[in-house]
């Protein structure tokens, strides 16, 4: 029996429940855990994969309502860093830098392995994070993700708060100038089924709207911070009771110029005015700093180096923090810079990292992935994505660009590798994972989490057999991700 037939067999929700039986009751609609042992260390893979890949919608639904219940009943809630962040903007911690991490492949393993790597440095300051256009590339609409991520810790008996964020909740400049209602109802109904899956740290990304042609920095930033606002008061109309989902704003794209005071001096005022003083708004601000997402390949397929200005980000933080009370600064596109520069986001009091294609490339470069499925992985590339091809890329450059695809298409076929393969790359991973908690100083943050977050109870309602929530549109003419 191979690993993909041992594990796909929970058909129905009787088989499931029958299955796990002992482990776990449902009476009145409510989870009784049973035997703790057994719900996380034999049945939780399982339950990861019916939620993941089962064909029949409610037992999928079923598997991840019990998942999300036994976070809530064993002590891994998902929650909000908002409260953490705005101790940071008074000065209540400092010197440390919260990696936020795209999961695009491998995701349950992953996850787990970034929870052994947390509990090794006492660390809970982390954030698990998917991009809009992340979602539709590699097949993860919110509620697997929420799935993946809480089946990790309980699986790793992580006891304390979860926090996954939607990354890069993006307005198309496109589709924008086209129909501006439609678009920013498109975005609203991804932030209200982001919500009802568990995502309570959102970042809003409306920097596309930034208009560098007006003749004033306050009208170039106008319909990004108008547009920020309204998504954020969605947030808020659509958040549990008890939660304050952390909102994150952006100024300026990354990879294009450097962000100024005057940009974050417009974007703040402009955006406070507009929410008013009946919610809060943001905790955070993303700004660019040289960086670009996934970075540059170069004709031989490796990444050039970037000139990095951590002058924006000592300047841009304090002033985000000084005039506007908000934590701080983030920073985009950085799992591809080398090594030496992640220890000067903590000593630059930026808040927040964001890091993705650095953890794809470990996976995909690795010597352990195997041959056969690499080799197929560039046949579909050749195949399904030509059109991205530019008359002057190298096939280095041309694969490197657009293998972030291959995650939705080669899923089943990556989480079916055997568990040797699996425990050799997530120990590239790991060391990975090691090097930059250790160089973010998150050492220790537990004890700081645990004093600024208090996370609510939010208990969801038992799946209705043929009842499914709507799901928005995730594609993006601008697939930001990190």
């Amino acid at each position: 029996m191979t690993k993909e037939e041992e594990m796909d067999f929970w058909k129905n929700e009787q088989d499931l429940t029958a299955a796990c039986a002992g482990a776990f009751d449902i009476e009145g609609g409510k989870l009784k855990i049973k035997d703790e042992q057994r719900f996380r260390h034999e049945i939780m893979d399982k339950l990861v994969w019916t939620a993941v890949f089962s064909d029949d919608e409610h037992t999928k639904n079923v598997a991840r309502w019990v998942i999300w219940e036994g976070a809530q009943a064993l002590g891994c809630p998902s929650s909000s860093i908002h409260d953490l962040y705005m101790a940071r903007a008074k000065d209540e911690w400092k010197d440390m830098t919260v990696p936020a991490i795209n999961l695009r492949g491998l995701t349950y393993d992953t996850a787990r392995t970034i929870f052994k790597t947390l509990k090794k440095h006492d660390a809970t300051a982390c954030l698990f994070e998917i991009a809009k256009s992340e979602m539709g590339y590699t097949a993860q609409r919110p509620a697997e993700y929420v799935s993946c991520v809480l089946g990790a810790a309980l699986r790793e008996n992580w006891k304390a708060p979860v926090f996954i964020q939607g990354d890069h909740f993006q307005t198309s400049a496109k589709k924008f100038a086209e129909n501006p209602r439609a678009e920013i109802d498109a975005i609203k109904e991804l932030i209200t089924e982001s919500v009802s899956a568990g995502f309570y740290n959102i970042d809003i990304d409306t920097s596309t709207l930034v208009d560098l042609k007006k003749p004033t920095v306050m009208e170039q930033q106008k319909q990004n911070f108008e547009t920020a606002a309204e998504l954020s008061r969605h947030v808020r109309a659509c958040q549990p009771k008890g939660v304050t989902i952390s909102i994150g704003g952006e100024i300026g794209e990354v990879g294009t110029q450097n962000s100024t005071p005057e940009e974050l001096a417009a974007f703040m005022e402009g955006y406070n005015k507009a929410m008013g003083s009946t919610a809060p708004g943001i905790s955070k601000i993303s700004i660019q700093t040289g960086t670009s997402h996934g970075g540059v390949p170069l004709a031989d397929g490796t990444v050039a180096k970037v000139a990095l200005d951590f002058g924006v980000i000592d300047r841009l933080g304090e002033m985000a923090r000084r005039q506007f009370g908000i934590g701080g600064v983030v920073q985009h596109g950085a799992s591809t810079l080398p090594e030496s520069a992640f220890d000067n986001f903590p000593k630059h009091q930026a808040m927040e990292v964001h890091l993705a294609t650095g953890f794809q490339n470990t996976i995909l470069d690795s010597m352990a992935f195997p041959k056969t499925i690499k080799d197929n992985i560039y046949k579909w590339l050749d195949e399904h994505c030509a059109k991205d091809r530019k008359p002057d890329m190298t096939k280095e450059q041309f694969y490197y660009k657009t293998r972030k695809n291959v995650f939705g298409p080669f899923k089943k076929e990556m989480w079916s590798l055997t568990d040797n393969t699996k425990s050799a790359l997530m120990s590239e991973l790991a060391r990975q994972f090691d090097m930059l908690f250790t160089k973010l100083s998150i050492k220790g943050s537990s004890k700081t989490v645990e004093s600024f977050v208090k996370p609510a109870a939010v208990h969801h309602q038992y799946p209705v057999p043929g009842k499914s929530s709507a799901v928005a549109d995730v594609g993006s003419d601008n697939p930001n991700a990190d």
